[in-house]
Order: structure tokens, then C-alpha cells, then sequence
């Protein structure tokens, strides 16, 4: 993302995200309505927050907020489209960005993946917490991209199983397992906390590595 980028009526954002760092997180994903209604949903749940918290959230009247999205459902959906997207996009890119080596690749979706639950912690607790919440092809739409990322994560392990970098019986399992220790940072990081995102993608990068069968030094 740029400076150049912009947000439609919907509030989505409408340039192209693919050139990204994924390491860089210093322009916002959301627009201010869906970010405003994303701190209410943190706040309050998704069903424990109504229409007239949001707009007023948003500075916006309720027809004023009806005239970007046609319901709370919508709402919600978007913001969880746009963090499974951005996601994936960053996995994407640091898989591609450096030496091809199983290891190395399996180093940098991890370090992706902890930087992105630290960064975008509010973000993603939300994607995680709210699917209950999400409906007919919003759902089905965030179990494929759940799964897709999933996907990605087993076939990088696997391959550092195949060259006997990892020495785990279990790579599923394992992956399974990292998946859960990143998905996690989502649930307790907090930016005046000990870590830095950056220090939180080192050190459990190592325990992410070990709990595949990454062999002490």
C-alpha cells in the first residue's frame, strides 16, 4: 500500500495491494468506517454491537452508514475478506522474497504470519472470533481462505521434512500446532507489551522451528 491509495463508497480499499512489503504495515488496511467498526466489534462482539454504535462510531448517521454498507453483516464480512486477502498476499510475497532453500521459506511465513496476528492483532482476533458470526457465502468464503493459508503452511513444512531439515513424525500435526501458536499472538500481544512484532516474530520464529522437529544447535 501507498500513499496512493483510496477507498471506494463501500469503504474498500481499491488499489493494488500486490506490491506490498509484507514486512511493512505503516499504512492502515481499513477505512476509517470499517476500522471505527472494528474497534467497536473488538469492544463489544458482534452481536453485541448495533447499527447505531457503528455509525456513531463513524461519525455517520445510520442512513449515512446504510449508504456504504447495506447491513452489519456486511460490514463484518468486508473486514474479514480484506484480512484472510491481505494475508494470503503477504504470505505470497515472503515466500518469493529471498533464497528457495525449505528452511529459509519456512522461516520467513512463519516470521509473515506472527508480524501479521501482532500488527493487525484487532484485525485478526476478529476474523478468528466472529466466524460464528458470518453467513451463507461470507462463510464458506472464509473457511476456503482459511484453508488455503493452512495449506500453504503444510506444504512448506513438508518440504522441510523432505530434505531432513525437520525431523517431526507429524507434519500435519506440527503444522496444525505453529498454526495455533500464530494465530494465537492475535489474543495477547499488545503494543506496550515486552515484544516488539518484530521480537515476537524471533522468538516463537525459534519455538515455531523446534516444534517441527528443527534440531537444537
Amino acid at each position: 500500500m501507498t500513499s496512493d491509495d483510496a477507498f471506494d463508497e463501500q469503504g474498500r480499499l481499491v488499489s493494488d495491494t500486490s506490491a506490498t512489503h509484507w514486512r511493512n504495515y505503516d499504512t492502515p488496511l481499513l477505512s476509517p468506517i470499517l476500522d471505527a467498526a472494528l474497534e467497536r466489534f473488538v469492544t463489544g462482539g458482534f452481536h453485541g454491537t448495533s447499527i447505531r454504535q457503528l455509525a456513531g462510531a463513524a461519525g455517520l448517521s445510520v442512513p449515512g452508514l446504510y449508504h456504504h454498507f447495506a447491513s452489519k453483516h456486511a460490514i463484518l464480512a468486508e473486514i474479514d475478506r480484506l484480512a484472510m486477502e491481505d494475508l494470503w498476499q503477504r504470505s505470497i510475497a515472503a515466500l518469493a522474497d529471498g533464497p528457495q532453500t525449505p528452511l529459509a521459506r519456512f522461516d520467513r511465513l512463519v516470521e509473515c504470519l506472527l508480524l501479521f496476528h501482532a500488527h493487525q492483532s484487532a484485525l485478526a482476533f476478529i476474523a478468528f472470533s466472529e466466524i460464528r458470526a458470518l453467513q451463507g457465502q461470507h462463510r464458506r468464503a472464509h473457511i476456503a481462505a482459511r484453508d488455503r493459508q493452512q495449506k500453504l503452511l503444510d506444504e512448506v513444512l513438508e518440504e522441510c521434512v523432505a530434505d531432513g531439515t525437520f525431523t517431526t513424525e507429524h507434519p500435519r500435526d506440527a503444522s496444525q500446532a505453529i498454526t495455533t501458536i500464530c494465530t494465537g499472538v492475535s489474543q495477547w500481544y499488545r503494543p506496550d507489551g515486552e515484544l516488539e512484532p518484530a521480537g515476537v516474530a524471533k522468538r516463537y520464529g525459534e519455538i515455531c522451528a523446534h516444534a517441527a522437529g528443527l534440531p537444537a544447535e
